[in-house]
């Protein structure tokens, strides 16, 4: 099993949801963070002050899927959260080694 941690604009993430569940994800977690790459934030204008934005808002997806199914997941997310412009997003693919189901006790694949 592979987990799949995106981070993308927030305006894509119901585009990005609505790719996923048409090619079968049936959950994920999502989380509002802040950070920056090669995009460095930049500066705002605020009563007259002008100040820097180091940390720009960003959407996290966490995804656990089964091998197979990572690499469609993985294009999906790309095809969908691209803009062509700085600031896209990063995908990290893991392996994961164990899944519970803390409810039912089911693991690894029956539990995802």
């Amino acid at each position: 099993m592979k987990k799949i941690e995106a981070i993308i604009k927030p305006f894509k993430l119901d585009d990005v949801r609505e790719a996923l569940a048409e090619v079968g994800i049936t959950g994920m977690t999502v989380s509002e963070v802040k950070g920056f790459g090669r995009q460095k934030g930049h500066t705002e204008l605020y009563r007259g002050a002008e100040y820097v934005v180091d940390f720009l808002p960003k959407v996290k997806l966490e995804i656990v899927v089964s091998d197979e199914m990572s690499y469609q997941c993985v294009d999906t997310i790309v095809e969908t959260a691209k803009s062509g412009k700085i600031g896209d997003g990063k995908i990290f693919v893991t392996n994961v080694e164990r899944v519970i189901r803390i409810r039912t006790g089911e693991e690894d694949e029956e539990a995802v």
